[in-house]
């Protein structure tokens, strides 16, 4: 029986721009960093990792990793600020969350969300 979800790895063209992506979302770096091939960073009690890959190597849409953050609006108003483009503005969703899109620097869809009846 699966118990739940270890770790997600991403592939990246350029670490060092990813890594700093990651780190702007306060995800703590456990291991590897700008100069490696392979890294991890602490996501609560899992793991987000990041293997690079060669130029030539091309991924298409794969589906979105979501994330679970106390303040989404914080977060969103922070990625602005830096300059980032989410898909659209915080909003409520019907099924009870607080949430909105970003792709990542290498084409990847996350989500932020947090639980309306927090």
């Amino acid at each position: 029986m699966i118990t739940g979800i270890s770790a997600v790895t991403l592939a990246t063209h350029d670490m060092r721009r990813a890594v700093g992506f990651y780190r702007m979302l306060e995800l703590p770096l456990v291991h590897g960093g700008e100069d490696a091939a392979f890294t991890s960073f602490r996501a609560g009690d899992n793991f987000l990792n990041l293997i690079a890959q060669a130029d030539e190597r091309a991924w298409n849409w794969w589906g979105r990793l979501i994330f679970h953050h106390p303040d989404v609006d914080a977060l969103h108003a922070r990625l602005v600020e830096a300059g980032w483009r989410p898909d659209a503005a915080p909003r409520d969703a019907a099924w009870g969350e607080r949430f909105f899109h970003i792709t990542d620097p290498d084409g990847h869809e996350l989500s932020f969300a947090w639980p309306l009846s927090r």
